[in-house]
C-alpha cells in the first residue's frame, strides 16, 4: 500500500516539481493550499489548482487540493508581530496546520518545495527552526537543488508556463529578514498570537477541491 504524503503546493516554481519528484516516488498526494488573501492574489489559487492538475496528468495518481485559509494568521502577525520575522511566523503556522490535515486524512509526511537558501525563511538554520514545530517527517525533494535546475524539469513536465503566470507578491513578506532567528525571539512573538485558535479555524474553515 503507498504512503500518503501532504504536499504544501502554491502557485510557484518550486512545490509542482517537488510534487513530481515525490509523487512519482510513490507517496500519493493530498495538495493543500494556503489561501492567503487578502494578501496575496485570487490568482494564486487558480494556479495552484491549474499545477496540481497538472501534476494529476503527469502521474495518473488522483488527489484534490485541501484550500486552508491564511489570511487572518497573516493579518495577526503583521499586526502584532515585529515583520522581520514574519516569513518564519507564516510558515511554522502553515506546517501546524498541514500536520493537523495530514493526520485527519492519514497522511505520513509533509511534503515541500523548499530550496536552501533560496529565501530568508529557507536558511539551514531557519528550516530547523521551522520544523521544531511539527513531529511529522518534512520531505523536502528539491533541498540541495538551485533555481536553474528546479526550472529545466518545470519545463520538462510542463508546469513552468503556469508558475511564470505573473500575479502580485505576497503583501506580508518580512522586511529585512532575518536568515539566523532565535528560537526564543520566535516563541515570543508566536505568545502575542492565538496558535492553537488559528490552527483550529483554518482546520475548520478548510475546503476541497477535487481534480479531474
Amino acid at each position: 500500500m503507498a504512503e500518503k504524503a501532504v504536499y504544501l503546493i502554491s502557485g510557484g516554481m518550486d512545490s509542482p516539481v517537488a510534487a513530481y519528484l515525490g509523487v512519482m516516488k510513490g507517496w500519493s498526494p493530498l495538495y493543500v493550499y494556503f489561501d492567503n488573501r487578502p494578501f496575496a492574489s485570487e490568482k494564486e489559487l487558480g494556479k495552484a489548482v491549474a499545477l496540481a492538475g497538472r501534476v494529476t496528468e503527469l502521474t495518473g495518481v488522483p488527489g484534490e487540493v485541501v484550500v486552508v485559509p491564511h489570511g487572518r494568521d497573516l493579518d495577526l502577525i503583521v499586526g502584532r508581530c515585529r515583520r522581520k520575522l514574519s516569513c518564519l511566523l507564516c510558515k511554522r503556522m502553515m506546517y501546524r496546520k498541514a500536520e493537523a490535515i495530514a493526520g485527519a486524512h492519514g497522511c505520513r509526511a509533509i511534503v515541500t518545495g523548499e530550496i536552501v537558501g533560496e529565501q530568508a525563511s529557507q536558511t539551514m538554520h531557519n528550516l530547523v527552526l521551522n520544523t521544531a514545530v511539527v513531529r511529522m517527517p518534512i520531505v523536502r525533494p528539491l533541498l540541495g537543488m538551485n533555481k536553474i535546475e528546479v526550472e529545466a524539469i518545470a519545463k520538462s513536465i510542463g508546469t513552468y508556463g503556469i508558475s511564470a503566470i505573473k500575479t502580485e507578491g505576497c503583501a506580508a513578506a518580512a522586511v529585512k529578514a532575518r536568515t539566523l532567528a532565535k528560537r526564543g525571539e520566535i516563541e515570543r512573538e508566536e505568545g502575542l498570537l492565538p496558535v492553537g485558535d488559528l490552527v483550529e479555524s483554518g482546520i475548520r474553515g478548510a475546503r476541497s477541491i477535487r481534480l479531474p
